[in-house]
């Protein structure tokens, strides 16, 4: 089913709000995790552990299941489909691990933020940041935003198929339109001989 023009502006202005939103969470947690590196203050470690997850759990798990959810709802109710173009089908397989690693991370970042809570000045400095993780994710979503911005050619096997049977299916169309109509005989008026 393909959405109408005001409901696809719609999901899209939603889809966007929540993937650019997603972007903006990763970076304040990111910003976040280098002050825990970087600080030598026992408080300010504390508060940034605590402050990531809580960014982690109550904005960047929800923006990145919206995105993902409404990126779903975009690929099935416009042409592109969800498997017909490669830069859809690598979108979705790089939404969904950076999703999944996520959600698998998350525990640890609540464990040692815990930890954080619990800690003295000493053992706070041996906590660290977290950077790998929101690092990788920056770049792995930045590489999303671009594959959805330039969207490159390049159709699957899907797609393919799809195609030949849409032009198919116009072509049969196409014939049938261009056939001349029989028409019925009429009686108007009289025939040349002067008999109706």
């Amino acid at each position: 089913m393909t959405m109408t023009s005001g409901l696809r502006k719609f999901v899209l202005t939603v889809h966007l709000t929540f993937s650019v939103g997603w972007i903006g969470a990763v970076v304040a947690y990111l910003a976040l995790g280098v002050s825990a590196v970087t600080s030598q203050d026992a408080q300010t470690v504390r508060a940034a552990w605590i402050a990531m997850e809580l960014t982690g759990w109550y904005a960047i798990v929800p923006l990145a299941l919206a995105a993902l959810l409404t990126g779903l709802v975009m690929s099935l109710g416009t042409p592109w489909g969800l498997v017909r173009l490669y830069w859809v089908l690598i979108t979705l397989a790089l939404t969904i691990l950076c999703t999944v690693v996520l959600l698998l991370h998350m525990p640890t970042v609540s464990s040692l933020a815990d930890v954080a809570r619990e800690a003295d000045g000493a053992d706070l400095g041996r906590l660290g940041g977290d950077l790998l993780h929101p690092g990788v994710g920056l770049l792995v979503l930045l590489v999303i935003t671009v594959l959805n911005v330039y969207k490159p050619r390049g159709v699957t096997p899907y797609g393919w198929r799809k195609q030949r049977e849409e032009r198919a299916r116009l072509a049969q169309r196409g014939s049938a339109a261009s056939r001349p109509e029989v028409s019925s005989p009429t009686r108007a008026g009289p025939t040349r001989g002067g008999t109706p």
